[in-house]
Formats: structure tokens, sequence, C-alpha cells
């Protein structure tokens, strides 16, 4: 009994390894809207608050 609680459970992480390496749409864009210097998220079109022209 235990054993086949250890097999489900390996089985479940393994299905939920595949699935998180799986990259949602849009993760790209997301991306690009970190600034390159810092690593902050912009907002809008403003520049970066570490005066960093990003």
């Amino acid at each position: 009994m235990v054993i086949k609680i250890v097999v489900l459970f390996l089985v479940a992480m393994g299905v939920l390894a595949m699935f998180g390496k799986l990259r949602y749409p849009g993760q790209q864009r997301i991306e690009a809207m970190k600034c390159p210097r810092c690593g902050k998220y912009r907002l809008g079109k403003s520049p970066c608050d570490c005066s960093g022209k990003g």
C-alpha cells in the first residue's frame, strides 16, 4: 500500500515537472518589460528609476 502511494506521488511530481517546463504565451513580452540594467519591471513608457536609459 505504501509503495502505491510513493509511486503515485512520484508520477504526480513527474507530471507537474513536465507542465512546469512549458512556457506560457506572452512570456517573451513580459521579459522585454524588464529594465536591462537593474532587472526591475518598467511600467508604461517612462524610463527606469535606476537612472539608466533602459
